[in-house]
């Protein structure tokens, strides 16, 4: 029987200027969803033997409950974080859209200071590969952040790096699957509400 690994973008979270963006955590409408998603897993996610996270505090509020909903084994990986953009901190939403428009555009540029795309991409590639060999036989839910999920969805499926393979919308709460055998994407970019069992 097929395995599969879904890559699971953390819903919208409470933005504050004041915390580091590592420490935010889900707003209520994000930890909403991450219910209606729990409530629907033991068949939407059925055969999944293990949830990995990023150690970002709204990656693992996402990623918890539905380890418990399903009843198996959660875990971080620290190298599943997002793009590092310490450099500048917090920025208001407009400035954001725009560095991160540059970040996809020159991927081989630090755009101020921000990790390169290509550097961002290899990390969260090879900690998807160092989780997924030390994980149990089955269905992997890897949950994350948008930057690095849509760099990881463009290295697995031959894309250049390109924000127009972003995710979409803008709360997160999106995931996209491949086949955990031969690396093959099965299904692209999909709302967590819309997510079908795969068997």
């Amino acid at each position: 029987m097929p395995e599969y690994v879904r890559y699971l973008t953390h819903p919208e979270v409470v933005i504050d200027p004041e915390t580091p963006v590592g420490k935010w955590g889900l707003s209520e409408k994000g930890h909403s969803r991450v219910q209606f998603l729990a409530l629907s897993a033991s068949r939407v996610l059925s055969g999944t033997r293990s949830v990995i996270s990023s150690g970002e505090v709204k990656a693992m509020e996402a990623g918890a409950p539905l380890a418990k909903a399903m009843r198996c084994r959660f875990e971080i990986h620290q190298g599943m974080h997002e793009n590092d953009r310490s450099s500048t901190g917090y920025l208001p939403r407009e400035q954001f859209e725009t560095m991160a428009d540059a970040f996809f555009a020159e991927p081989h540029v630090s755009v101020k200071g921000w990790e390169r795309a290509v550097d961002a991409q290899a990390r969260i590639c090879r900690a998807v590969e160092d989780a997924l060999r030390h994980a149990p036989a089955g269905d992997i839910l890897l949950v994350g952040h948008g930057a690095v999920g849509t760099l990881l969805l463009c290295a697995t499926d031959g894309r250049a790096i390109d924000r127009c393979h972003d995710q979409p919308g803008d709360g997160g709460g999106n995931a996209f699957t491949f086949s955990r055998d031969d690396r093959k994407i099965v299904q692209d970019w999909t709302p967590m509400e819309q997510l079908r069992p795969l068997r």
